[in-house]
């Protein structure tokens, strides 16, 4: 595991790397003149991290260089936002203040087609994450909460007015805690294809209503990067990274590298738009269930694979 001094000295060369590699990363014609320096944060989600304690993650993270984080709320997680306590809460602010990592999202996972109770429970579920959010934020930065919708492949046309009367309900408790919401399609969802997301987008048309973009979600379904990038970056405040696989008939998901997206490509893209947020990586369900899985040698592996990449498409880390 590195040592302080030399996880600084690491980014540091990154850093520089990347300013070499693409000396006007900073200056492209899409950003206006007035807006600050941009650079794009590498994190990882603690929802990989699940048999870690946060002090022991937020530790490991930022000894292999991550920039940032994202930290599930959801039930038996241990931020579990109904369960954790205020002196958690100052723990948690401390480990981030002190490894230098920023707090970039909350993940929850709110199933929106579930009858009136489950709306209920949800709408106190996004009230609490949105209170955790400016309890661990900076001053002036509070993370965002993102979450899939639920709901079967397949049914979107039948469950869309649903949905967003669902959705409007949820940002009316974003627009009062003035928190940002992420929504992500999902390829096991009613929600599965960048359409369908924008379609939901507009019809709510709240400034507190953004879309998560996750281009493993769109690979599986066989749609392409540029495309659904040119569709969604625009109107997205979060992204998810992880690779995918088909073989013997079956489609999955693997760590960042595993797989078939091109990472350069995908980062040259984001460098050429206006997407001011954080990569995130996220270890599958798939991959963190199976057995011998090592969440500090995934991380690892992870960073390894996309920082280079960052380096490649000459996007400035930060």
């Amino acid at each position: 595991m590195l040592t302080n001094d030399r996880r600084i000295a690491r980014r540091n060369f990154f850093s520089r790397a990347a300013i070499i590699a693409c000396a006007t990363v900073g200056s492209r014609a899409i950003t206006r003149a007035d807006d600050p320096p941009r650079s794009i944060g590498l994190g990882f989600s603690l929802y990989g991290m699940k048999s870690l304690s946060l002090a022991a993650a937020l530790k490991a993270l930022a000894e292999i260089g991550y920039d940032c984080i994202e930290l599930p709320v959801m039930p038996d997680w241990p931020a579990d936002s109904a369960q954790l306590s205020a002196e958690a809460r100052r723990e948690i602010r401390t480990q981030l203040s002190e490894r230098g990592l920023r707090l970039t999202s909350l993940m929850e996972n709110l199933p929106a087609l579930g009858d009136d109770a489950q709306h209920r429970a949800n709408l106190e579920r996004l009230k609490r994450a949105a209170e955790l959010a400016r309890e661990l934020g900076s001053p002036t930065t509070a993370p965002l909460i993102e979450t899939i919708l639920g709901g079967k492949p397949g049914e979107f046309e039948a469950v869309k007015d649903r949905l967003v009367q669902r959705l409007r309900d949820w940002t009316r408790v974003m627009a009062e805690a003035r928190i940002v919401l992420a929504i992500k399609a999902h390829v096991s969802n009613a929600t599965q294809q960048p359409q369908q997301l924008i379609w939901l987008l507009k019809q709510v048309a709240s400034p507190w209503l953004k879309a998560a973009y996750d281009y493993s979600h769109f690979q599986i379904q066989g749609l392409d990067l540029k495309e659904t990038m040119d569709a969604l970056l625009s109107q997205a405040a979060f992204i998810h990274v992880k690779d995918t696989e088909h073989a013997a008939g079956k489609r999955g998901f693997l760590l960042p590298g595993e797989g078939t997206i091109d990472y350069t490509s995908m980062f040259k893209l984001l460098g050429q738009s206006n997407y001011r947020g954080d990569v995130i990586v996220e270890v599958s369900s798939q991959v963190s269930s199976r057995a011998g899985y090592d969440p500090l040698a995934a991380a690892s592996k992870c960073y390894n694979h996309l920082a280079g990449e960052f380096i490649k498409a000459g996007l400035k880390r930060g």
